[in-house]
C-alpha cells in the first residue's frame, strides 16, 4: 500500500475536519512524543525520505551555507507535498516544513534549545529524556526524538562536521558545534540506555571582565589586579572543576594581551575565542580507526615553541606529557602563558599534574615538578560552582616559590568558605603580593590599598 491509498484509508475513518491537529502545542521542539496521528508521522516519513533521495550527496557538501541547504531542503519539500494528497493544514504544513529542514540541515528537536540563550547545557539519556540547564539548574523538558535511529542521524551529522566519527569500533566522541559549543557522546554498547549526548553552549558573546563583575564572578578589585597581571606577562593557571567556567574566565583573561602579541591556543577541541588579530589555533587529533594519526596536545606544544609566539595558552591541561611542556615553555622566555586544569583546590593543582606526570610514565621525581611549577606560575586562579548554580572565582592565589619539598602560596583575594552564592564579594587577603612591584615595573599602576582589608584601610571597602 502507497502513502496516498493509506492516507485514503485514513482519512476514510476521519469524521474531523481533513487538517491534521497540532498533536505538541506547547512543546518545546514540534516533533511527536506521543501518539501523533499516523497519516502526519508517514507524511513526515516519505517527506524525509524524497529529501534525502533527490539531494542525495549535497546534504554533505561543505562548500553549501547552513541557509543555502536550507533552501534546498524547503524547496525539495514543498516539492515532494505537492505530488502528495495530504490532510494537512496551512499551518501543519509549515510545522512540518520547518521540522524536516531543522532534521535534515540542524540538530532536529534540539534546535530550540540551541537557540534559546538561557539554556546552558543539553543532556540526553537515550532518545525520550532531554533535560536542560538553565541558570545553573536542571530540568527535564517535553523535548524528544522519534527514536534511537533519529538522534544517531543527528549525531552522525555532528561529528561528520569536523571529519570525526562514532559508531560501535568507536562508542564515543567529542566534538563541537559550529558556534563553538562542546558536544559529547556515548552510544551503544557502552550506553546501556540509548544516546548519551551532552552540549555545552557557549555564549556568542565575549565575556568582559566588567560582565564577570557584574554577575558577581569577580570583584572590581580583582578584575583590575588580573587586567594588570596579564599584561605584566605573569603566567596563571585557571583551576576549579567540571562546568565552573574555567573557559569563561580565560576567555576574558585573554583579552588583556597586547594588540602585537603572537598567541598561540592549543587545544583538544577548539572553543576558546579569542579577540586577537595575531591568534593561531592548534586542535589535537584522535587516533583514525587503524589507530594511527593522533596528534596530542604535548605534541603542539613542542610545535607551537617554533612558531615565534609570545604566549601559549592550553585549553586544558589533561596529561602530563602536556603538563610539562607547557611549564618548560614558561620557563624559556614564554612568560605570561595559561592554561586550565581541573582541580579541587589550587593547592590541588599541584597534585593533579605531579598525578598526570606519573600515569604518563615519565620518570620525574616529585620535587622535581614541583619546582618546575614553582618556577614557570605565578597566580592559580581557582573558579568554583557554587551551591546556587552560579560560578564565582573564590580564590586567587600568588606562588611565591619553594620551602624545602612544599610550594609556597599566599592568598591575593578570597572569598568566605561559606558563601553560598556570587553575592558574597571576593575580598582581599590583606596581604601585598610579592608580584607587585613585577606589575608595577612592567609599567601599569595598581593601587596597593586594593590589597588590604576593611579594618586596614578605610577606602578598601570601594575595592569590593
Amino acid at each position: 500500500m502507497n502513502l496516498a491509498e493509506r492516507l485514503q484509508v485514513s482519512r476514510a475513518g476521519r469524521t474531523a475536519a481533513p487538517s491534521l491537529p497540532d498533536q505538541r502545542a506547547g512543546t518545546e521542539s514540534g516533533m511527536a512524543t506521543g501518539p501523533a496521528t499516523d497519516a502526519y508521522a508517514e507524511v513526515r516519513t516519505e517527506a524525509r525520505a524524497f529529501v534525502v533521495k533527490n539531494l542525495g550527496t549535497r546534504l554533505a557538501d561543505s562548500s553549501l551555507s547552513d541557509e543555502d541547504l536550507r533552501a534546498l531542503v524547503t524547496v525539495e519539500l514543498q516539492t515532494a507535498l505537492t505530488k502528495i494528497d495530504t490532510p494537512l493544514s496551512a499551518e501543519a504544513r509549515a510545522r512540518l516544513i520547518s521540522e524536516i529542514a531543522q532534521e535534515v540541515v540542524g540538530l532536529g528537536p534540539l534546535e530550540p534549545l540551541l537557540r534559546d540563550p538561557t539554556v546552558t547545557e543539553i543532556m540526553t539519556s537515550g532518545p525520550y529524556n532531554v533535560w536542560v540547564e538553565r541558570a545553573g539548574k536542571t530540568a527535564r523538558t517535553d523535548v524528544a526524538f522519534d527514536d534511537e535511529k533519529h538522534i544517531r542521524r543527528i549525531l552522525d551529522r555532528i561529528v561528520s562536521r569536523i571529519g570525526r566519527r562514532i559508531d560501535e569500533s568507536s562508542p564515543k566522541v567529542d566534538a563541537r558545534l559550529p558556534d563553538g559549543s562542546r558536544v559529547h557522546a556515548i552510544i551503544a554498547p557502552l550506553a546501556v540506555d540509548g544516546t548519551a549526548l551532552t552540549i555545552r553552549k557557549f555564549s556568542e558573546d565575549k565575556y568582559t571582565v566588567d560582565d564577570l563583575i557584574s554577575f558577581g564572578t569577580l570583584s572590581p578589585a580583582a578584575g583590575e589586579f588580573l587586567q594588570k597581571a596579564v599584561a605584566a606577562r605573569l603566567s596563571i593557571l585557571v583551576a576549579g572543576g567540571t562546568g565552573s567556567g574555567k573557559t569563561t574566565t580565560l576567555n576574558m583573561l585573554s583579552q588583556f594581551f597586547l594588540p602585537h602579541e603572537r598567541i598561540v591556543t592549543i587545544e583538544d577541541l577548539a572553543e576558546l575565542k579569542l579577540d586577537h588579530d595575531h591568534w593561531i589555533r592548534l586542535e589535537g587529533r584522535p587516533p583514525n580507526i587503524e589507530g594511527k594519526g593522533e596528534v596530542t596536545l604535548s605534541a603542539l606544544v613542542k610545535e607551537s615553541l617554533r612558531m615565534r609566539p609570545d604566549r601559549v595558552v592550553v585549553g586544558e591541561i589533561r596529561d602530563g606529557n602536556a603538563a610539562m611542556d607547557m611549564l618548560q615553555a614558561m620557563n624559556t622566555g614564554h612568560e605570561g602563558s595559561m592554561g586550565t586544569v581541573h582541580a579541587n583546590s589550587p593547592r590541588d593543582c599541584f597534585t593533579r599534574i605531579d598525578g598526570m606526570v606519573a600515569i604518563a610514565g615519565m620518570k620525574i621525581d616529585q620535587q622535581a615538578v614541583y619546582s618546575q611549577i614553582a618556577s614557570a606560575l605565578d597566580l592559580i586562579v581557582y573558579q568554583t560552582r557554587m551551591r546556587d548554580g552560579t560560578r564565582a572565582v573564590t580564590q586567587i592565589a600568588e606562588i611565591t616559590g619553594m620551602e624545602g619539598n612544599v610550594i609556597s602560596m599566599q592568598d591575593v583575594f578570597m572569598r568566605p568558605a561559606d558563601a553560598v552564592g556570587a553575592s558574597v564579594p571576593l575580598r582581599p587577603a590583606g596581604l601585598i603580593p610579592n608580584c607587585y612591584q613585577r606589575i608595577i615595573d612592567s609599567g601599569q599602576t595598581l593601587e596597593r590599598g586594593m590589597f588590604l582589608k576593611d579594618d586596614e584601610v578605610g577606602s578598601a571597602t570601594r575595592w569590593r
